[in-house]
Formats: structure tokens, sequence, C-alpha cells
């Protein structure tokens, strides 16, 4: 195990930070010493913290008082620093507890592989998996689902699936974890199949696993196999109501079919909602061009006292866009904006909207100025959407300006150049339509040809 230690530590140094495990913070407090039971101390403050900075100071703490010999207060330590979004520090952790003596356990392997996965710390990662196989850890559920999670988050699918296959006493978390991330990679199909596999095989699943093949189901579009996956939800349930982040994904799963009226079934009979519901629902009916009845029921949640998050006010927004409700789509912006929407700060995803919305009427000037003054500069799904809206309204100026843009982002991407010839036919700009198709010769730009797949439907027993 060693070996695999200390080659992270020289080939990636800058994964890990100084040796000094005590900072000082001279604006906090520091921790008095004289506490009556130092573990209980530590975990209580560990359950608790919520700021880097403490974290820190709970970190130096433990080192004082000698606890770093124990596996427990190393694990709470990585899980605080991976809850608290420091991969990278819990990576770091991850080789101190075993360079001051304290054997990884089956909680600290998987906090580690997590991080990594994080992190993209992909090679990281990869290094764990000797130490756990060497540690006879690498079977026990965790540890195997987490390493599972990580190939497969690095794209090494045939290495995930060989791990999994080579356990014939898999647990339901590898289950999960493979399932999850071909949903999640979009293998939508794969994904389903391997849960169709596990229905063979005698389990039920759980809400997690529902959940996920509920996001692979509503990426298919399958309404029959959609309205099979909510009858095997419910047989994972012990009681009569569905779990609330469960309910979310039936939403989101039956909105992405074309079926808004069963989602609002699974809304309406959900005894408790939180914010996701109502977003899943509002961007469900958005979606689906139901553009006044997804803004109605934005009221309704502010009427109930339920405060958005900046998804949510993306879905409003959509919703707008998609049924030309330009002036209440601009109300709902400078409320963003302006910071009258606690808690939600305009991002790109929000002036993507408001391009897009303004383009759709044909106001396309304004929707190229709201490009240009993005906070951050526009990405190519903007300016994708402006040279759309130009295509549209027939705005030669303007689309040579997005298109100009998107060739600099992505000067692989041929509709680009297929939808600029398109706006100079449109205006009878032949010599350009010319020049363009000339132009792709040059960069070696081909069109890609469109086709479609004829969808199977598989059926759950």
């Amino acid at each position: 195990m060693s070996y695999h230690l200390h080659n992270l530590l020289y080939r990636f140094p800058s994964l890990f930070f100084s040796t000094n495990c005590s900072p000082s913070f001279p604006s906090l407090p520091l921790w008095p010493d004289s506490a009556a039971d130092p573990p209980a101390a530590a975990a209580l403050r560990l359950e608790s913290c919520t700021d880097p900075s403490e974290l820190s100071q709970i970190h130096a703490f433990v080192v004082r008082h000698r606890l770093v010999l124990v596996p427990f207060h190393w694990n709470s330590l990585m899980r605080c620093y991976l809850r608290l979004s420091r991969p990278t520090a819990t990576l770091r952790l991850f080789i101190e507890m075993t360079r001051a003596g304290a054997m990884p356990d089956f909680y600290s392997l998987p906090i580690a592989l997590k991080a990594a996965a994080i992190s993209f710390s992909f090679f990281v990662g990869r290094q764990l998996h000797p130490i756990a196989v060497k540690l006879c850890l690498a079977r026990h559920e965790f540890s195997e689902s987490g390493l599972i999670s990580l190939y497969a988050k690095s794209s090494e699918f045939s290495l995930a699936r060989q791990l999994f296959d080579e356990n014939p006493s898999r647990k339901l978390g590898s289950w999960n974890a493979l399932i999850s991330s071909y949903s999640q990679c979009g293998h939508s199909a794969r994904a389903i199949d391997l849960f169709l596999e596990l229905r063979r095989s005698g389990e039920v699943g759980d809400n997690m696993t529902m959940a996920s093949v509920a996001s692979a189901c509503g990426s298919s579009g399958d309404i029959r196999f959609a309205q099979q996956v909510h009858k095997c939800a419910l047989q994972t349930q012990t009681s009569n109501c569905l779990d609330i982040t469960l309910s979310n994904s039936l939403i989101d799963m039956y909105a992405k079919c074309g079926r808004t009226d069963l989602a609002g079934d699974v809304f309406d009979e959900m005894p408790k909602r939180n914010v996701s519901s109502w977003t899943a629902m509002i961007m469900g009916l958005a979606s689906q061009g139901s553009a006044r009845r997804a803004v109605e029921l934005f009221r309704q949640m502010e009427r109930d006292g339920v405060e958005p998050n900046h998804v949510t006010m993306v879905a409003v927004l959509c919703a707008c866009a998609h049924g030309g409700m330009v002036e209440e789509g601009m109300m709902y912006f400078d409320a963003i904006v302006e910071g009258r929407i606690r808690g939600v700060e305009a991002t790109a995803a929000h002036y993507g909207c408001v391009v897009d919305m303004l383009g759709k009427v044909g106001r396309v000037a304004e929707a190229a100025a709201m490009a240009e003054r993005m906070p951050a500069p526009a990405g190519a799904v903007v300016w994708g959407t402006l040279l759309g809206a130009c295509e549209k309204h027939g705005e030669v100026g303007i689309g040579e300006r997005a298109a100009a843009k998107l060739m600099e982002l992505e000067p692989w991407n041929d509709g680009v150049y297929v939808v600029l010839s398109n706006i100079y036919a449109g205006e009878g700009m032949w010599r350009e339509v010319e020049r363009v198709r000339r132009l792709m010769r040059q960069c070696r730009v081909e069109k890609t040809p469109g086709f479609s797949l004829p969808a199977v439907s598989a059926r759950a027993s």
C-alpha cells in the first residue's frame, strides 16, 4: 500500500497542501485544549460545521489532542471537507491519515473515491483501487460502488462493468452505482437494460434505483415503459406515498415523455413538496408549450411561500421564452439582476433564456445586446441561439457576428456554416452562399447527415 500512497504524493504534489495541519486564523478564537472529552467535542463540532475556517481549526484540534490514530476522526474530517466542497483537501487528508498510522477502513475509501470523482482526479482515484484490494475492501459495497462510479465518470465504462460483473454476490449499492452512472452519462438504454437485469435477479431496488431509471426513461421518451417504472417505484415504497426525491424524478420523467397530465397527477398527490418539486413541474410545463400554466404555477409557488432557486428562475424564463411572454420574462429577469429574488444571482443560463426569448419574437438587436453585456463571455449555446434567431428573422449583420463568434468557439461545428448559408440564401445573397460553401471545403468541414432510429419498448416484470 505504501508504494501507491507515496506514488500519489510525489507524482501529484499540487494536490496536497502543506503538511502543517494547524493553520492559524487570528480572527477566530482558538479551540480550548481543556475540553473534558476531546473526541466527543470534535465529533459534535464536525457534525454541525459549515465554515471551512472553523473546519481547519477542528482539524488542528484533532491533531493537537492526538486523535489521529483513530480512523473515525479522519473519516469525519474527510466527510466534512467533502460536504463543504473541498474534494482536493479530502484527498490530501486520506494521504495524511495513512502517514499518521491510521489504516483506512470501509468508510475511508468511499469518501476518498467520491472526492476523486468530484475533482476529476481520475488518476488518483485509480491508484486507490489497488489500495482497496490490499486492504480487502474492494468487494465491500461502499468501496465497490465508489470504484464503479469513478470509472464510469472517467468514461471507462468497460472497467466499471468488468468490476461489476466480477462480483457474483454484488449488493444493491453496486447496481445503483452502475445504473446511475449510465443514466447520468446519457446511456439511457444501458441503464434501462441493467435495471431489467436487476429485476430478473429478484431484486426490487430502492428510491435511488428508481430515480436513476426514471431519469433514463425520460431521456428515452418511452411513455409505456415510463408507466411501468412508476408501478415499480410504488413497489419499493413501505408507505402509501412516494419519497419526495423519487416523486420529483417521476414528474421530470413524465414531462420529458410529453405527458404533463401524468406529471401533474404525481405533483398533486405529493403530501409535501420542496423547491425541486415545483421547479420540475414548471420546467415540464414550459418545455411542453404550456407557458401560461408554468408561470401561473410559479405564482402559486410564491403564494405558498416557497422560495425559488436559480434553476426555478431558469424554468420560468424558459416558459416566457416558449410562450412569447416578453414583458413577464423581462420583469422576472430584472428582479433577478436587481437582487429582488433572495439567493438568486443572474447566471449565463438566465441571460441565455432572455436572448432566446427576445430572439424568438424578432427583437434580435436587443438579444445581441444582451449577449454582449453578459458578466462572463457568452458561450456557444448563447451565440447559437442568437444565430438561429437571425436565420428565422433574416438578420444578416448580427448573424455574421454570431457566426464569427461560433466559428472561434467551435470551428468543427458544421451547423454554423449551414445556418449562415441559409441566412444568405434567404436574402438572395448567392455569392455569399458560395463563399461559405467554399470556406467549408477549405476548412474540411462536412455537413453531418441526419438520421433517426426506431424505439423498441421494453417491459419490466
